[in-house]
């Protein structure tokens, strides 16, 4: 945490009632942030190597100054009042971006060091994580990486508010706050489990009794399955490794986020050109939880291949195409962008330039390890 021993003059947000203007000790608004996120006086001494008591005072000195009780205090701790959380989500940016104008003054001299902070996709966080950390470790060894995961939503509100210096976003929509960088095309795929089909096939072969009950009870009911099962093809994704088009993921139940996750975002947009709307069996935020639920259960996910990292023995990525635009014209993938998002309101040092670069470069070679 950022401990300084000057002092800041910065306007409170519009929202608060007196609309005054409060001079706000730095060292103060460190403080008071490590006892927020740690919810006690206690552990947030240790932690800094002050003592409680004139951690205490200076927490309350913060109080009387912008005239605001911040903290409710009680016998377990400490909890944030409406007034806390607001200056919470400002004192983290106000610190970052001191911190920010130090490593600014730094990068005058050529050298890319100091923090850098990178938001993340959770599906692009589980594979992405140790290569970039590995390389920005030799590349930048007098810098210091942080990397947090949250929804593009998430991470977008995050980058404007100066928590994060850059993000990783899927299908972006420009603004004014915002400089956005399309780094690659990702094609999205219909996850499905494999083990249910690939049991009744194997037990099939076999040509036992027990093989064709098995596989009667996964053949699709024809009055209740899909088009491709009324005229004959197979509608269950498991027995069919090849490409889905929209109408037949549009016939199947999905788990999949709530909006605006970018992904429904791009789903619905494209059955919404195609007349289409997907069916919508749960909706979950954790792709994990996600790819859980589609192996042990009849649902589905439309996803980045890159998120089946480690369970390609239990789950089956088909490609998801879109109608051609024209008769004779191949189908094209339904295909999402990653983008690399900046603040338009801060500057940029040389450490943050050339970690877009190496970003843009590991996120291609990602998406191209994948298909």
């Amino acid at each position: 945490m950022h401990q300084c021993d000057f002092r800041t003059s910065c306007h409170a947000d519009a929202a608060w009632r007196d609309g005054t203007i409060a001079a706000m000790d730095l060292k103060q608004l460190g403080y008071f942030v490590h006892v927020a996120e740690r919810g006690s006086f206690t552990q947030a001494a240790s932690v800094l190597g002050v003592a409680q008591p004139a951690l205490s005072r200076q927490v309350r000195a913060l109080e009387v100054e912008l005239r605001q009780t911040l903290l409710d205090r009680n016998g377990r701790g400490v909890t944030l009042t409406q007034a806390g959380q607001r200056l919470l989500a400002h004192a983290r940016g106000i610190l970052q971006q001191v911190e920010r104008a130090r490593q600014d003054l730094e990068d005058q001299r050529g050298a890319a060091a100091g923090l850098l902070s990178i938001g993340l996709p959770p599906s692009i966080g589980r594979t992405l994580t140790a290569p970039l950390v590995e390389a920005f470790r030799e590349r930048f060894p007098k810098a210091t990486l942080t990397m947090v995961e949250g929804l593009s939503t998430y991470t977008l509100e995050w980058l404007v508010q100066g928590r994060i210096d850059c993000a990783v976003v899927y299908n972006a929509t420009p603004a004014a706050a915002i400089e956005l960088q399309p780094v690659v095309d990702e094609a999205l795929v219909l996850v499905s489990a494999r083990a249910a089909s690939a049991t009744a096939r194997r037990a099939a072969r076999n040509g036992t009794s027990r093989g064709r009950d098995a596989a009667d009870r996964t053949a699709p009911d024809r009055a209740t399955a899909g088009p491709d099962a009324r005229h004959g093809g197979p509608p269950d994704p498991a027995l069919d490794p090849g490409p889905v088009t929209l109408a037949g993921v549009a016939d199947l139940p999905l788990v999949i986020p709530s909006r605006p996750h970018a992904i429904r975002m791009r789903l619905e947009a494209a059955m919404a050109e195609a007349g289409l709307k997907p069916r919508i069996g749960l909706e979950i935020e954790s792709v994990p939880a996600m790819l859980d639920l589609v192996q042990r259960h009849p649902l589905h996910a439309v996803l980045s291949r890159n998120a089946l990292l480690g369970r390609a023995d239990a789950l089956l990525a088909r490609p998801i195409v879109l109608p051609a635009a024209r008769r004779g014209a191949r189908p094209r993938p339904l295909t999402t962008t990653l983008w690399l998002a900046t603040s338009a309101q801060r500057p940029r040092g040389p450490l943050l330039e050339q970690a877009l670069a190496l970003l843009a470069q590991l996120l291609r070679a990602q998406v191209h390890a994948a298909v």
